[in-house]
């Protein structure tokens, strides 16, 4: 059975794929209701509605985390000192939906605050993971 922090790093890695299939989709849509044409695309949608603008950047957000705090997962995992991170993976994963919902929700001034709340959790996991993984070596 995989351990929880193998399982956190394919739900880490599996979020990221979930997003870009969604923008892709609402993407193919607005093509086939040719309502934007197929060239128009920008990286970050700022050509698109405010909702497809958050979501090229939640979905942004996830690649850019995903070296470093699943690759924290990734060395625990190889290096056998799983024991570090399983406590707190599915936390960490949580986590990351949860502030991706709520960036997908809201730009607010609430919504941002909550957002933020939710990645100070994964940075704070992060290097708590970093400090054990380094003083046990």
């Amino acid at each position: 059975m995989a351990s929880p922090s193998l399982i956190a790093l394919t739900l880490f890695v599996a979020w990221a794929l979930v997003l870009m299939a969604l923008m892709e989709v609402i993407r193919s849509k607005l093509v086939f209701q040719k309502t934007v044409l197929a060239n128009e695309f920008r990286p970050d949608n700022a050509n698109l509605s405010p909702f497809m603008q958050r979501l090229a950047r939640a979905h942004a957000n996830c690649i850019e985390n995903i070296p470093v705090l699943g690759g924290l997962l990734l060395i625990a995992v190889v290096s056998g000192r799983e024991h570090v991170t399983d406590p707190l993976a599915y936390v960490l994963v949580v986590a990351r939906f949860v502030q991706t919902l709520i960036h997908l929700a809201s730009s607010s001034s609430l919504a941002v605050t909550l957002r933020f709340v939710a990645f100070i959790v994964q940075v704070m996991i992060g290097l708590y993971w970093s400090f054990k993984l380094l003083t046990s070596i």
